[in-house]
């Protein structure tokens, strides 16, 4: 444990399972912030947080919860970030970092950036990890143990700040990549926002069947469809927000996956196995990769 904590005072907004998540790590490791504020605009929520004694304070004003801090990382759904950077803008300390937590990056950039005093370093983030579970009841220390954090600080910010907000998320368990806000989007378009997209589909396909065919979905439930539920189970706010500020990037992978979507079905069409053999082949190498990778 180092003497001076990385951090002064840090502030989470939003109480939900990242940003409760993000209090246990910085509760559990005093190295990271000398102080804890947590802030969310649900006195319920706020009594919860206190009940459970995962920050040192507790305020459902934002502005309050602000003042002093030199790190602020904005844990509500994306959707809200214009009105709450607005909000806490002109109660930022000079020298202090604003960051978050959201799944999509160039509608961060274009949402909070107005609202960011000069003097203030605006670093956006990403945790690549989650459950389907809400709330701060939800989160657990060890949620980003593992998991990529992706960094996507606008061009010319200072890297001192970049290197140090890295510097808690590692701390927290997370591995550290940086890249351009606009590549995030690509990325996270095919490998998290399609897939989601996918399975609130298909859940909401079976919903849809005759009563008597919907009730044996549910008893006779397989792995796959399984899975399908518990991603279609995620925070609807979240995923309204995140399908609405990267549409672009997302509805690109619709098109795409689309087409694909087509030649798959000509090849079950016309009875081309060696198609669906090769197809389905070089998906399973992709799974042994992931596995490699550690992100299973």
């Amino acid at each position: 444990m180092t003497d001076t904590p990385l951090y002064h005072r840090v502030c989470i907004i939003g109480l939900g399972l990242i940003g409760s998540s993000l209090l246990r790590c910085l509760m559990a490791d005093r190295s990271l912030a000398a102080e804890v504020v947590a802030c969310d605009r649900s006195d319920a929520v706020c009594a919860r947080v206190a009940e459970l004694g995962i920050a040192d304070r507790v305020e459902s004003d934002a502005t309050l919860a602000v003042a002093g801090a030199d790190l602020v990382i904005l844990c509500t759904p994306v959707g809200a970030y214009a009105d709450v950077a607005a909000l806490i803008g002109p109660h930022l300390a000079p020298g202090s970092t604003l960051s978050d937590v959201g799944s999509v990056k160039q509608a961060v950039v274009r949402d909070v950036s107005p609202h960011v005093p000069d003097g203030v370093h605006f670093v956006p983030g990403h945790p690549l990890a989650g459950t389907e579970h809400s709330g701060p009841d939800a989160g657990f220390k060890e949620l980003f143990r593992g998991r990529w954090l992706i960094l996507t600080p606008p061009p010319g910010t200072d890297t001192a700040a970049v290197d140090r907000l890295g510097r808690l998320w590692a701390a927290c368990g997370s591995q550290i990549e940086v890249m351009d806000a606009s590549h995030h989007d690509q990325v996270l378009a095919i490998t998290s926002h399609l897939p989601h997209l996918i399975a609130y589909t298909i859940v909401g396909t079976a919903t849809d069947l005759e009563e008597t065919t919907k009730s044996e979905v549910i008893r006779f439930s397989a792995t796959g469809f399984r899975d399908f539920t518990r991603i279609a189970a995620s925070d609807p706010v979240m995923w309204r927000d995140i399908f609405l500020n990267n549409r672009e990037a997302v509805l690109e992978m619709i098109q795409r996956f689309t087409e694909d979507l087509t030649a798959l079905q000509r090849a079950i069409r016309w009875g081309e196995g060696d198609k669906l053999f090769d197809l389905f082949t070089r998906t399973r190498a992709i799974r042994r990769s992931i596995i490699d990778a550690k992100q299973a």
